[in-house]
Parts: structure tokens; sequence; C-alpha cells
């Protein structure tokens, strides 16, 4: 029911590219072009302006791509409210995880959601905290799934499970570690950690004050992507990795990584939900009971 043409020129705003957006709602790139100048007539003004290869807002698209926010988050919550009338879920939902909820957490909650609901347009991306909170600032997500302990005051962040982070070194490394260490000695241990802006390295680095120590003490060879970055790695390097229990259980189980335990440093953290303020409920709510239901098994 929504006007099409508000979600193109949401697309493109947010792409700052025609073509992108032509790409994102799977629209040539001529339509894209030809409802952006239906709106730019309707309103008698220019919405973008060209330099070249480039666009950026005028002050005009900057007005409507707030409002067109609102509106299309309006759409979709009146589309979700309408079909409940009938007992039904219908409707799209965009999902954002941070990467190692995306790659250990979600697959069984997302494959078990959309046999339950197969008439929910599920979509996901992922990647490290900080990104899926921007995502869902700029309405590119309707629900985030983030791990960490840093908050942003606009967002809405609600507990749904537990993890630990765990300091693992793999079995064939050369690296003379014990199975038990001080978080004193942690300056002495080549590291691989993740990335700036990812809640592990947010956890740990919590961690660490504890002690007084900084990132800056330690001996860092590297700060990768991804926890299996990380795990490959360890595989080539020696070295120590800080990563999440649960990316490491078949590695544990196979005796291809171990635990070594930082004595008195505790990595606990949780996995939480993520919303703009104000705009909680309609299918993330659903999502959200779903996966905090299934969550206890996992």
């Amino acid at each position: 029911m929504s006007d099409f043409r508000l979600k193109v020129f949401q697309s493109v705003a947010k792409n700052l590219s025609f073509t992108k957006a032509s790409q994102e709602l799977f629209v040539s790139q001529p339509a894209i072009t030809k409802h952006i100048q239906e709106l730019e007539t309707c309103y008698q003004t220019r919405l973008f302006d060209r330099q070249g290869s480039k666009i950026s807002l005028t002050e005009a698209g900057e007005l409507l791509l707030k409002h067109s926010e609102k509106i299309l988050d309006d759409y979709k919550q009146l589309e979700y409210e309408m079909h409940l009338l009938h007992d039904e879920y219908i409707g799209e939902l965009k999902l954002g995880a941070s990467t190692t909820i995306a790659q250990y957490v979600l697959p069984p909650l997302l494959a078990n959601f959309i046999t339950k609901f197969p008439q929910i347009n599920l979509s996901l991306i992922n990647g490290n905290s900080r990104g899926v909170e921007v995502a869902l600032q700029e309405h590119r997500i309707d629900l985030g799934l983030v791990e960490g302990i840093f908050r942003l005051p606009n967002l809405k962040y609600t507990a749904f499970l537990q993890d630990e982070l765990v300091a693992v070194v793999h079995m064939r490394s050369k690296l003379a570690v014990a199975d038990e260490i001080l978080p004193e000695e942690l300056p002495n241990i080549p590291l691989v950690l993740r990335e700036r802006g990812s809640g592990t390295l947010d956890v740990f680095e919590r961690a660490l004050l504890q002690y007084n120590l900084k990132l800056s003490s330690l001996n860092v060879l590297m700060y990768l992507g991804s926890t299996e970055s990380i795990k490959l790695f360890l595989e080539h390097t020696d070295c120590m990795g800080i990563v999440s229990i649960r990316s490491v259980h078949k590695e544990l189980v196979a005796d291809t990584l171990r635990v070594v335990e930082i004595k008195g440093m505790p990595m606990q953290r949780e996995f939480n939900f993520v919303q703009l303020q104000g705009q909680e409920g309609g299918l993330s709510q659903v999502f959200m009971r779903f996966a905090g239901h299934h969550s206890k098994s996992l």
C-alpha cells in the first residue's frame, strides 16, 4: 500500500547512488530516475544536487528523508496491525546482527522462525555491533542483535542470551602458555583480537580495566574482522585469541583449540536486541518473543 516512490527516494538518499538503489530494490535505473523526477515535480523542488557522478541531498531532500522514514515505518506498522486482526503475521522484517550472533546463534533461530511464520519476508545483514547500531539509526533495519557493553542513549537494549569470552590457543601452537595464567601475564603474550567497533573487543577492554591494563600495553599482532578469521590465524600463528565460547565449541570437542583460563578475569556479556526508542512493537516484537523463547535451548 505504501508509496513506492518514497521507498525509491529513501534508498537513493541512503546510498547516495541511483545504481545502488536500483540493485537494492531490483528496479531498473531508468525507473529509479523516473520515480525521483516525479517526486521533484510533485514538490516543485530538487531533492538531490548532482556533481558529476556524485549526488548529495538538498535541504528539501533532507526534509523529505526525515518524513519518509516516519511514513514508511507507519505503513509497516499499519500493515502488521491490519493482518493481525485476522491472526495473520505478514510483512517485511529486516534484521541486523553482529558477527558472532549472525554466525553462531541466529542460523537455527532463523530456520525455525521462517518455518513458523512463512509469510514474513525476513532478511539479515551482519557487521560489527557499531555497524548494526548505525544501520538501525539510518532505518536500514528494523531490529538489531548486538553484543558488548557499549550503549547509545537513543536506542533500547533488551538482553536475551548470556555469553562468555575465552582465551584460546591452537593445540599445535609452539606458544609456551599454561592452561591458567594471571592477567598480569597478558602483555607478554602475542594476541589476535577482533576489530574496533566489535562487541567482543568492548568486553575484553572492559575486563582489562579491572587490572589497569590497556590495549596499547598488549602485544597485539592483528585485529581481524571475524571470529572465523581469528581461528584460522591461530592455526597458522603462535599466538592467543579472545573469542566467544559459542564460536569454538566444535574446535574444543575436536581438540584443535584449547582454552586458557585468565585467573580472576571473567569476561561475561549479554547478547541484546536493540531497537530505536519509541519504535518497539510490530514484527520486531514477534521475532523477539520467538527468539527469547527458543534461545533457552541454545
